[in-house]
């Protein structure tokens, strides 16, 4: 899966002002992403607020982008879930020909054990067309995939080649790139930790900032791959305010503010969530004007 070492960026959805999917906007990123160097696109992730879409509208997203993307980079789907026959149903009613792999979320509310989370993951394996990324996010499934646990899944099922690690434990990350097969790919899921886990073995990271810094945290991935810390480590101290900024109160509220700033689509999100303070949009404009 050599395809996804390097910078993916999950996409968001945006949304025009009476909450349709700004199918228009939603194309000026996907080009802003890939004209400045991304690797990969991942579609209809958790910052595609894929929550609050219907059907219809996930099938309009993946559209779009199948059609801005025109090819040019590969392309993840985002199914996951807490219900494991659902997301069975899904991969093999879907067709998923336009896609190099899957992302997997770990089971939200629900709170399995370790060996639920492992039987879950094998029923999907065992059903899915495509490679597997598994995605584990403890601040927002409640529930920690452990090491073991992953390395028992990467030794088990071919087709599970790699894992969004986004619970921000560098040790905990530090024992999956030491202990998984050598060409399992540990992809940072964490903007703040991304390069220390590439200078690490990582693969690379699918970003949330890295989507409206795409040349800057790009080339920082690149230059961590090859080794320039130093030049890496300017980048990245560079962007940290920034990564603060657009989770300070929720994803993507933050990102997507970035994205108004930019005048590449508005920042309306969909309830539950609500779009940023004017005190956090005004260092969010400041820091966008200093870097562009």
């Amino acid at each position: 899966m050599k395809e996804l070492i390097g910078t993916g960026v999950a996409l968001i959805t945006p949304f025009t002002k009476d909450l349709q999917v700004d199918v228009d906007g939603l194309k000026r990123v996907v080009d802003f992403n890939i004209t400045n160097g991304i690797d990969y696109l991942v579609v209809l992730g958790t910052t595609a607020e894929s929550a609050t879409l219907t059907d219809n509208e996930k099938a309009l997203v993946v559209k779009t982008i199948q059609e801005a993307n025109a090819g040019r980079v590969p392309l993840v789907l985002g199914i996951g879930g807490n219900n494991t026959q659902a997301i069975i149903d899904e991969l093999q009613s879907k067709d998923l020909s336009a896609f190099a792999a899957i992302l997997s979320v770990s089971p939200m509310y629900n709170k399995p054990t370790q060996e639920g989370i492992c039987q879950h993951f094998a029923a999907i394996a065992k059903a899915s067309p495509k490679p597997i990324i598994l995605y584990n996010v403890p601040g927002r499934t409640a529930s920690n995939m452990l090491p073991e646990t992953v390395i028992r899944l990467a030794k088990d099922f071919e087709n599970i080649v790699g894992i969004k690690e986004a619970a921000g434990d560098m040790v905990q990350a530090m024992r999956l790139l030491r202990d998984c097969p050598s060409d399992f790919l540990v992809i940072s899921g964490d903007d703040m930790v991304t390069l220390p886990m590439v200078l690490a073995g990582g693969a690379g990271v699918i970003s949330v900032i890295g989507e409206g810094f795409p040349a800057e945290f790009s080339k920082m991935v690149r230059l961590g791959r090859e080794r320039k810390v130093d030049e890496a480590y300017k980048i990245h101290n560079s962007l940290m305010p920034a990564i603060d900024f657009i989770f300070a109160e929720g994803n993507p509220a933050g990102i997507k503010a970035v994205f108004k700033k930019l005048g590449i689509c508005g920042d309306t999100v969909r309830l539950p969530l609500v779009g940023v303070t004017d005190s956090l949009r005004n260092k969010i404009d400041a820091f966008v004007d200093q870097m562009y």
